[in-house]
């Protein structure tokens, strides 16, 4: 473990099929793909703990309504991506 400005750090290794490396090298260049795969799983792990959130909501009260899930859009992404439908 390496300590950084962001905390201490581990190197791992991932296997990815040879394609999406390239796409993401292209992308992000090799000092870059770190930053990027680590905000990936960041954003993974917060849509899975979302995912849990829901399903005990749903669980104790019930499916959500469509009012419901419009109103927690606005909240998380404002009221303009409302009007599309966008998540």
């Amino acid at each position: 473990m390496k300590q950084n400005r962001s905390g201490v750090t581990e190197n791992i290794s991932v296997s990815m099929p040879s394609d999406l490396v390239s796409e993401l090298r292209s992308r992000t260049g090799r000092r870059g793909l770190s930053g990027y795969v680590t905000e990936a799983v960041r954003h993974q792990l917060a849509m899975d703990g979302l995912a849990e959130i829901v399903a005990a909501h749903e669980e104790e009260h019930g499916a959500l309504t469509e009012r419901e899930i419009e109103a927690a859009r606005r909240e998380l992404f404002g009221d303009e991506n409302t009007e599309r439908g966008a998540a």
